[in-house]
């Protein structure tokens, strides 16, 4: 696995041997980055079951201002700090160590908000998808701007709508979908 683009561009990264992550593959990540183009520059992201952190990694390589990275496996959680420090990035990024919805709350709750939210739980754990953009759909870390992006399986069947935020688009690849949301206008 390696960064596709950006100023890190070409860079391997780690990642944890078994099956415990599945990290987006090499071209998912080309067509997510193809698809926001220079929209990602001076932005802030958030990566939700983070994984290896090679979603977030790439934002920070094609100009994101900040990453916030959350993960709840521990190990998966240190494999991005290792990550970030052999690509010698020591700021714009915040990992936090927890589940998805107590690390979105803490997040509201400090006021942060993001222009961009990658989600990619566990394919097995399609609750996941639900819970998450659900938590998402309400008031809490986006902007009226903001774009969610889901990475699911084809099987995964996402709703049109969760709280304010709508589905706008989809991409397949392969047996992987990437679905886009927004904030309905008030």
């Amino acid at each position: 696995m390696r960064i596709i683009g950006g100023k890190y561009r070409g860079l391997r990264l780690a990642t944890l041997r078994g099956d415990k992550l599945r990290p987006t593959s090499d071209q998912l990540r080309e067509t997510l980055f193809d698809v926001l183009g220079g929209t990602i520059e001076n932005t802030r992201f958030l990566d939700l079951y983070a994984g290896t952190g090679a979603v977030g990694l790439e934002a920070l390589s094609r100009g994101a201002l900040e990453t916030v990275f959350v993960e709840r496996h521990r190990p998966a959680a240190e494999i991005i700090q290792h990550n970030l420090a052999a690509l010698k990035i020591r700021s714009g990024f915040c990992v936090m160590a927890c589940a998805v919805l107590p690390g979105l709350e803490r997040l509201a709750s400090q006021g942060e908000r993001f222009n961009f939210v990658f989600l990619d739980p566990p394919y097995a754990e399609f609750r996941e998808y639900h819970h998450a953009l659900r938590q998402l759909g309400r008031p809490g870390v986006l902007t009226g701007s903001s774009l969610v992006i889901a990475e699911h399986s084809r099987q995964t069947l996402l709703e049109e709508g969760y709280g304010n935020l709508r589905r706008t688009r989809t991409i397949r690849h392969g047996d992987a979908q990437l679905s886009f949301f927004r904030l309905a206008a008030l």
